[in-house]
């Protein structure tokens, strides 16, 4: 086992009741659970959406000196405030300290690119060239490959809402490139493609808890399954109760 950078969270003060965070299914599991330890080098949190995945990868994003909108440390820009407070009631523990650290979340990632192109960074360190003169799946590939080198902590958000299949097969190559340079990865999605990463440990989020679960025991993986093995059945059958309804 690599370096785990966040080898632990909890809750550690109440989230006031009259929150929205407080009604989430992370949040109030999380309450009743204590502490989530941390045990492989990739992790994945999976959930249908509202579920609080997002928000609980913000939190530790900014407990971890992140900037909520995204980018690193040195990132310190806020083109619209909408972090959640959850940040103020989460407590992480590190077991030792990254060298390299980036939130990825794919629905700031236009703000992060103009940031990038305001303050003239060195473009060679994302590919050579402005994210913004690249397709919105090409620029998210062209940050990792160039910008997340290793021995760091990588926590992305939902990054396959950019990528076409094929690109997020590619993202898996990129996973295991970080991995075996000692990094830690903490992933929310929805892609059973990112999820297939093998040593991975696949958290799913909803009304029961937080729960550890096989890859092919995931809602993500068992929707998609049946729906590509029997489309013309799933089809039909939802067709026919709308004309119903």
């Amino acid at each position: 086992m690599n370096n785990l950078y966040i080898s632990k969270f909890w809750l550690s003060s109440p989230v006031p009741e009259d929150s929205y965070i407080a009604k989430l299914p992370v949040v109030k599991k999380l309450a009743d659970m204590g502490e989530f330890k941390f045990k492989k080098n990739v992790t994945f949190f999976v959930g249908e959406n509202g579920c609080g995945k997002s928000t609980l990868l913000e939190a530790l994003a900014v407990r971890s000196k992140l900037n909520a909108e995204g980018g690193s440390r040195n990132y310190r820009f806020s083109t619209c405030s909408t972090e959640s407070d959850l940040c103020k009631y989460i407590t992480i523990a590190k077991s030792c300290y990254e060298k390299d650290s980036f939130f990825l979340r794919a629905e700031s990632f236009y703000n992060v690119s103009s940031y990038i192109l305001e303050k003239n960074l060195d473009l060679v360190t994302y590919g050579g060239k402005s994210l913004h003169d690249q397709s919105h799946g090409e620029s998210f590939i062209a940050l990792i490959q160039n910008r997340f080198w290793g021995n760091g902590l990588y926590i992305l958000d939902e990054p396959e809402s950019a990528l076409s299949p094929l690109r997020q097969i590619s993202l898996l190559v990129e996973i295991d490139r970080l991995v075996k340079k000692n990094s830690q990865l903490i992933i929310a999605t929805h892609s059973p493609i990112l999820t297939a990463y093998p040593e991975a440990d696949i958290y799913e989020i909803d009304e029961y808890g937080v729960t550890l679960k096989p890859y092919e025991e995931t809602s993500n993986y068992l929707v998609t399954k049946q729906f590509l093995c029997d489309t013309e059945k799933i089809l039909r059958e939802l067709f026919d109760s709308g004309e119903k309804g």
